[in-house]
């Protein structure tokens, strides 16, 4: 390959960006050896033009740390990467523990990621076959439902499409009878492994969530909409399990080993209030729903509930059901 000055400018940028971190500097003898690799044996290389070139790229913006060795020499390293490896980690793991989507896709997209940042630091991030293989039947469906919602939101456009879930059979079936549902879109969100839709269901104006991959023949209308006051995070903190329910102002008693689960369910700021040395009560703003019910059963006796007294029924005629099964 014929070697040029910005042919060997780019390579050596591309060997600071890819050789290089903060546990990785490389001389500039080092750094000859590798163009050496990409251009071949019989290039030379003239130190002082590396040099001057490092300079180039330093005076184009690309920040480039120097170290001294013993004896003087100087090391060289790129350590400005867009992503902290922390965060690389945080985007790989979100990506590996997504449930939709494919195994080919969650390779591809990793491999992506470990591309910006150094060779080192990308052996470090998680390999996808580390990961349990997830269902992601759906894959396709929900990626195109992100594009259609992503697009509306910022649009404020009408979002029309069916709703529904698998019976026993296994068969998808439509709900509110195949009618189709009318919904002005309002985010998007990640929750408990699923893409979530936030919008005001048209039908009765009520603000409402769907599950992106149980939607099916969604398309966007031209006709636009207003949007009202509304705070995405107050709504999600509220919709608990991500069930639909009435506002109601809840007490629980809970056992002290429960401490931690409640502040990781409902926030540090919740109001607890020590009852004695292991009982507590949580009281806090929740909506009364199918999910906030299983959720309490599956601590016990390690939670009571005080109220209100709709809650406190719920809970006892559950637990009737639950015995007369053992009878």
């Amino acid at each position: 390959m014929e070697v040029t000055n910005n042919t060997r400018l780019l390579k050596l940028r591309d060997i600071l960006f890819e050789e290089t971190d903060e546990n990785n500097e490389l001389s500039i003898t080092e750094i000859e050896d590798k163009l050496k690799l990409h251009f071949g044996t019989d290039a030379s290389f003239d130190p002082r033009t590396l040099k001057r070139d490092i300079e180039i790229l330093e005076e184009s913006g690309v920040d480039i740390a120097r170290n001294k060795g013993k004896y003087g020499k100087v090391y060289y390293s790129y350590q400005d990467h867009l992503f902290e490896t922390y965060q690389l980690r945080f985007i790989n793991d979100a990506v590996l523990s997504a449930k939709f989507i494919t195994e080919k896709e969650k390779k591809t997209l990793i491999q992506k990621t470990k591309q910006m940042t150094s060779r080192h630091i990308a052996k470090t991030l998680p390999d996808p076959v580390l990961f349990s293989q997830s269902s992601n039947e759906d894959y396709q469906l929900v990626k195109l439902n992100i594009d259609y919602i992503h697009r509306a939101i910022s649009d404020q456009k009408v979002l029309q499409y069916h709703y529904g879930r698998y019976n026993l059979k296994k068969e998808f079936e439509f709900s509110r009878n195949g009618d189709l549902y009318e919904v002005e879109p309002y985010a998007l969100i990640w929750q408990s492994d699923y893409y979530y839709l936030i919008g005001k269901f048209r039908g009765n104006g009520e603000m409402r969530h769907y599950r992106l991959d149980r939607m099916r023949h969604m398309d966007m209308k031209e006709e636009r909409f207003r949007r009202d006051a509304f705070t995405i995070q107050d709504y999600v903190d509220q919709s608990f399990h991500m069930f639909t329910g009435e506002d109601s102002r809840i007490k629980i008693e809970f056992d002290a080993s429960l401490l931690n689960v409640v502040i990781d369910r409902f926030g540090i700021d919740a109001s607890i209030t020590p009852v004695t040395d292991d009982r507590f009560i949580l009281s806090t703003q929740a909506k009364i729903s199918r999910g906030l019910i299983n959720w309490i059963l599956t601590w016990g006796a390690k939670a009571k509930v005080l109220s209100p007294d709709k809650l406190v029924e719920d809970i006892k005629q559950e637990v009737e059901h639950m015995y007369k099964h053992y009878q």
